[in-house]
């Protein structure tokens, strides 16, 4: 990512690094977390494509080799200007996370070796952030993990200069540790990540639907409501969006699976109330309406809008 020290420095510390690394290699290697025991021995994602990373240029290449996976093929000079920051000659994980939103991928971040490996298992790169230095004077660079070898004790990354480097997993798991196990998933809005959690997967989806990728978010409500069908989050966000592509029959009915349930959601009657004035069905709207101001909250002035509008509009 970025440095800031001079390349006497960094000379400096890559030696350092090279001395530490393998004596961590030779004194002690963390022990593999407990997802290995139920996982295969190896795993090696061939699909994820390589591309060599320029200086300081990581972040876009690593973003490049992701999208490439998910069938977004774009080049890390494409991404530059998405992801990079000149003056801090690197990418912020922020950025990443919404240069995939805005291409229409489901960005889900994971911060445990135990993610990482049941994800890499079930055939999805993980983005990773290391710390090739130290807590003190770090040195930041983003590596793609495609796989692993548990009996040769190493992980594979798409890393630098490097395709498929292998790395023995004490090293890493040091250099990973130090950027807090931070890990990126970019995923198709149909992909599922293998260690998905309901709150963090929808909330993941919804940043889809705020970077303006309508159709990619509606994809990702809908593969969130298969695993998890009751999610009012999702029911409104999946609605919403159809709403906002024009697609008032499908808007509706998202926010009929919202009200029937969840009844007590104001949010949901007034956005059916809304949906229904578009399709031309004013009593039923009006109907919407009035059960969402009786429902009343903190948006009860927003249903009392809804009402009046409802009210003022002309009689089908």
């Amino acid at each position: 990512m970025t440095d800031h020290l001079g390349r006497t420095l960094r000379l400096f510390l890559l030696v350092s690094l090279a001395g530490l690394a393998a004596g961590c290699a030779a004194l002690h290697r963390p022990a593999w977390p407990p997802a290995v025991a139920t996982l295969p021995q190896r795993s090696d994602i061939a699909t994820v494509p390589f591309f060599a990373q320029a200086e300081y240029q990581c972040g876009p290449a690593a973003m490049a080799m992701a999208l490439g996976r998910s069938g977004l093929h774009v080049t890390p000079a494409e991404l530059t200007e998405k992801v990079y920051t000149a003056s801090l000659r690197g990418s912020l994980q922020p950025a990443l996370v919404a240069a995939a939103r805005r291409l229409g991928r489901v960005a889900y971040v994971i911060s445990t070796p135990d993610a990482l490996f049941r994800e890499m298992a079930a055939g999805y790169p993980v983005i990773v952030l290391q710390n090739l230095g130290f807590a003190w004077v770090p040195v930041w660079h983003y590596a793609v993990a495609i796989g692993y070898d548990i009996p040769a004790g190493e992980i594979v990354l798409h890393s630098g200069l490097e395709e498929g480097l292998r790395t023995d997993w004490g090293v890493f798991a040091a250099t990973w540790a130090r950027a807090e196990d931070w890990g990126l998933l970019v995923l198709r809005p149909d992909e599922m990540p293998a260690t998905a959690q309901e709150a963090t997967y929808v909330e993941a989806v919804a940043g889809v639907e705020r970077a303006g990728s309508r159709e990619a978010a509606a994809a990702g409500y809908e593969n969130a409501l298969s695993r998890w069908p009751d999610n009012l989050t999702a029911l409104m966000g999946l609605g919403n969006s159809r709403y906002a592509l024009g697609d008032m029959a499908a808007a509706e009915a998202a926010f009929r699976r919202a009200t029937a349930a969840h009844p007590g959601a104001g949010a949901a009657w007034n956005n059916l109330a809304d949906t229904l004035l578009r399709l031309g069905r004013k009593a039923e709207a009006l109907e919407a309406a009035n059960r969402a101001i009786t429902l009343g909250g903190p948006e009860a002035g927003i249903y009392r809008q809804t009402l009046e509008e409802i009210r003022a509009a002309p009689s089908p």
